[in-house]
C-alpha cells in the first residue's frame, strides 16, 4: 500500500510565462493543501515566482553544468530521491521531464503529468478543416495533474499576494513620491517572443500617446534586450507622465512594479501571466494566436482578451506560439484599433 503523500516535486523549466501561470494553481493547492510541501523544479531565474507561496521550497535546475544532458537528468533524479518526495508533478511534458519522471514511477514513485493536448491544438491551428473552438485553459489542465495525485483543488476564489511594498529608488525612477495618490498605474508590455503576436509598433505608439493625455495616468513600458529597450527609451521620450523601465532595474523590482499596477496592456507573452499571477487586471492583444488554445492569463475575463478579426482573417489562429503567419495576415493585428484598446483600458480602471 502506497502511503500518503505528504511531498510533491513539481517540475516545469520554460518558458517565462509558462512558468509564470503555474504559480496560481501552486498557490491554490498551497492554501488548501497546507500540510503538503512542494518542491518546485524550474530554472533559478524564475525563483522570485515562488517566494511568496507558503511551504514551498525551489530547486534551482542547473541546466549548464550539473544536470545538462542523459547524465544530469539522471543526477536530477537522484538530488530529488535525496529530498524524500513522495510524488512527481510533470507540469511541462517533454523529454527531460518524461525521462526524470519515468525513473521516478519505476522508482514506485506515483507520477502525473500535464496532457497537452497536440491533437487538439492541431486541429485549432490548422488552415483547413479548422476546429475552432475553445480549449480547455493550461490551469484545467494543471489541475488534472494534481487531481490525479489525489488532491481535488477548488479553483473557483483563487488568492494573491498583497502589493509589493516599493523601494525609494523605484519611486524615483518612476518619478512618483508615493503610489498612494489618486494616479493610475498603467503597465504596456509591447513585445513578444514572435512577429506575430506584436501589436504594430506605430499603432502603440498612438495608444502611449492617448493615454499620457491623461495626467493622472503613469504608464510604466516594460521589455528586455537592447533592441527592445531603445523602442521603448523612444516611446516615451515625449511624454513626461511615461517612463521605459526596460534595463533599468532587476528582474525582482519589476515584479515587484508589475504587483501595484492597475492595469497591464501586454502581448499573448510572460508580461500578461506574470501581472494574472499576482492578481493585476491583464488586457491582451492577440495576432497569430488566440484564447482558445487555452494560453489566456489567469482569472481575466475572456472579453479582455482583444483578438484579430477573424472575418478577414478567418484561418487565426495559425499556430500556438505565434511563430507561424502565413502569408496575408502580417497585418491581422491592424484589425484591432486604437481606440478599442484605450476604451478597454479606461472602462477597466473604472471597475
Amino acid at each position: 500500500m502506497q502511503k500518503p503523500i505528504q511531498h510533491i516535486a513539481v517540475m516545469r523549466l520554460s518558458s517565462m510565462g509558462d512558468v509564470a501561470m503555474i504559480v496560481p494553481i501552486l498557490r491554490i493547492f498551497v492554501n488548501q493543501n497546507p500540510t503538503i510541501k512542494l518542491t518546485v523544479v524550474s530554472r533559478p531565474f524564475f525563483k522570485p515566482f515562488f517566494d511568496e507561496l507558503d511551504n514551498l521550497t525551489f530547486f534551482a535546475f542547473d541546466e549548464k553544468k550539473r544536470h545538462k544532458g542523459l547524465l544530469g537528468l539522471w543526477r536530477l533524479y537522484l538530488d530529488l530521491k535525496k529530498i524524500k518526495i513522495d510524488a512527481f508533478a510533470d507540469l511541462h511534458n517533454v523529454l527531460r521531464s518524461k525521462i526524470v519522471r519515468n525513473l521516478f514511477a519505476l522508482s514506485g514513485i506515483k507520477v502525473a503529468f500535464i496532457d497537452k493536448a497536440r491533437a487538439e491544438k492541431k486541429a485549432l491551428t490548422r488552415a483547413e478543416n479548422k476546429i475552432f473552438k475553445q480549449l480547455p485553459t493550461v490551469f484545467e489542465r494543471h489541475t488534472k495533474v494534481f487531481e490525479a495525485l489525489g488532491f481535488d483543488l477548488i479553483v473557483s476564489i483563487p488568492t494573491f499576494p498583497e502589493k509589493a511594498i516599493i523601494s525609494q529608488s523605484l519611486l524615483d525612477l518612476i518619478e512618483e513620491k508615493n503610489l498612494k495618490s489618486e494616479k493610475k498605474l498603467i503597465g504596456i508590455a509591447p513585445f513578444a517572443q514572435y512577429y506575430g503576436k506584436i501589436y504594430p509598433l506605430d499603432l502603440m505608439q498612438k495608444v502611449v500617446d492617448n493615454l499620457a493625455l491623461n495626467k493622472n495616468y503613469k504608464i510604466l513600458l516594460f521589455g528586455g534586450g537592447n533592441k527592445e529597450i531603445a523602442i521603448l527609451n523612444a516611446m516615451a521620450q515625449n511624454n513626461e507622465n511615461v517612463v521605459a523601465i526596460a534595463g533599468k532595474i532587476k528582474f525582482l523590482e519589476e515584479l515587484q512594479l508589475i504587483s501595484n499596477l492597475d492595469i497591464m496592456l501586454s502581448m499573448d507573452s510572460g508580461n500578461a501571466h506574470i501581472a494574472a499571477m499576482l492578481g493585476v487586471k491583464v488586457i491582451t492583444l492577440w495576432g497569430a494566436t488566440h484564447p482558445f488554445a487555452g494560453f489566456s492569463p489567469f482569472n481575466q475575463p475572456f472579453e479582455n482578451a482583444l483578438v484579430s478579426d477573424r472575418n478577414l482573417y478567418p484561418k487565426i489562429p495559425t499556430s500556438i506560439y505565434g511563430n507561424k503567419v502565413i502569408e496575408g495576415y502580417g497585418d491581422a493585428m491592424r484589425t484591432i484599433s486604437v481606440e478599442k484598446i484605450i476604451a478597454k483600458i479606461k472602462s477597466q480602471l473604472l471597475i
